[in-house]
């Protein structure tokens, strides 16, 4: 999450071109694997909340099998996740190891039960082919951010406005319901998280040498690390989804 930066204000300056070592890969391989357990759970609830009709029928309007419209509990579902984050900013520079993973399990909990919504308006076929790309374009962005020494901390900032952008833009697009918006929206989202993944990755390396062995601030930075690779992935898959995906 990147307003975690926040709390290490008050540490010493570390250059991005950080050599590799065994704590480095540690905390990384602790961030990779709690970022895919993360997306494993989500995928489980979403096939929850698409498929056992009862838990389904609360959520979304469904007519032969397609997704038609959000019922009110799911329309709140589907903010519920910006929410929390939004709200959470106010908790990060305190926040304490607990309350960082409570705070990511229940992001990827929202967020998996509102991508039913998905699983509904996707074929199988194309979520999973789409879920290959993405985890291909994810793994290789990555790497390249974790060895690149290019500094990507320039791009930050711009790319994080554009996020805000594409926010308000989506919600817009919610009234205008325009598809050539939302085709624009999606191309700009797709080069947005993929600087993001990269940009997250190297950052990520630059906390783990700023933290200076915290073993406490490094068990938030691990959870914050996730959340913050975690949405990168969720939110690249879903766009990509508007060029890949096939419709029910």
């Amino acid at each position: 999450m990147s307003k975690f930066e926040t709390t290490l204000r008050d540490r010493p300056a570390v250059r991005p071109d950080m050599s590799v070592d065994a704590g480095l890969r540690a905390f990384m391989l602790g961030v990779y694997n709690k970022m895919g357990l993360g997306l494993v759970v989500s995928a489980g609830l979403a096939w929850a909340t698409a498929s056992v009709t009862p838990v389904r029928d609360i959520l979304f309007v469904v007519a032969d099998g397609r997704l038609t419209d959000y019922t009110p509990l799911g329309m709140g579902l589907a903010f519920a996740p910006l929410v929390v984050l939004l709200g959470s900013a106010f908790l990060v520079r305190s926040a304490s190891p607990r309350m960082a993973s409570l705070l990511y399990w229940s992001v990827v909990a929202l967020i998996g039960a509102s991508l039913g919504a998905t699983a509904l308006r996707y074929t199988g076929e194309s979520l999973a082919s789409t879920f290959l790309v993405t985890a291909s374009a994810f793994g290789a962005l990555s790497l390249y951010g974790y060895t690149t020494r290019r500094d990507l901390s320039g791009i930050g900032t711009f790319l994080i406005m554009g996020v805000i952008g594409l926010i308000i833009a989506s919600l817009v697009n919610l009234f205008l319901q325009s598809s050539a918006l939302m085709l624009a929206i999606s191309g700009i989202g797709v080069l947005i998280f993929a600087g993001l993944t990269a940009h997250d990755t190297q950052r990520l390396k630059l906390t783990y040498h700023q933290l200076g062995g915290d073993r406490i601030a490094m068990g938030s930075a691990t959870s914050f690390g996730a959340l913050s690779l975690y949405l990168d992935f969720i939110n690249l898959f879903q766009f990509l989804l508007v060029f890949l995906g096939q419709r029910r």
